[in-house]
Formats: structure tokens, sequence, C-alpha cells
């Protein structure tokens, strides 16, 4: 599973029993996208591959990303990992170039329709 996604990344195979955010390369692992799921509501906040290389384009701590096509890479996987995270969403937010604001406003509107 995830032939992109470095071996030296191991923390990713396990997620604590908390709320938070998960890194990318999470859903790779069935074991993960069980607790995920079961765990509460999922939120995948969705966002066009150009919009992530424009957010991500000065950030040296994603070694993924460390690539002369960024989009590129980006488009890889998430072609890859697109199918795990809408298999476990409860709710998919598209945030495009929305602002923060906006975005928690979404999250909070669809979680306290549920």
């Amino acid at each position: 599973c995830g032939q992109h996604f470095p071996t030296y990344r191991p923390a990713y195979r396990q997620i604590y029993y908390t709320d938070r955010a998960t890194g990318g390369g999470a859903v790779l692992w069935q074991e993960n996208r069980d607790r995920l799921a079961g765990r509460g509501t999922v939120i995948y906040l969705n966002a066009p591959p150009e919009v992530l290389a424009r957010r991500t384009e000065s950030d040296k701590t994603r070694p993924l990303l460390q690539t002369d096509d960024r989009l590129q890479r980006l488009l890889e996987l998430l072609r890859e990992r697109e199918p795990f995270y809408k298999e476990i969403a409860d709710v998919i937010i598209d945030t495009d170039d929305m602002p923060l604001r906006k975005v928690v406003d979404r999250i909070y509107r669809s979680l306290n329709s549920k």
C-alpha cells in the first residue's frame, strides 16, 4: 500500500484515539481507516490539486512534495488516496480557495445538522 509513502514515516500507521487531523497518508492502511471510521465523524476537506500546490509551495516540511513538479506529485497522491478519503468520510467539504472562517463555519453547520 502507498507506493509513494516512504517507510521512514511509520507514525502514520498508528492513529491514536483522540480527535485530530491526520496526515494525508494515514488513510493508506485499512486499520487506520477502520479506526477513523469507528471513532466518530470523519470530515474530508477537499481542495483541487492546483490549490494544494499553491498552499504548499513554500512548505519544506513535506518530504513527498519536495520535487520539481509538485502539482504532478499532488495529482499522483490524490489519485492514490482520494478513494480512501471518500470511503470513510461522513462529510466532504470542498474548500477550494475558501477563507478559513468559512471552512470552519461549514464544518460547524455539517456537525450540527447530524
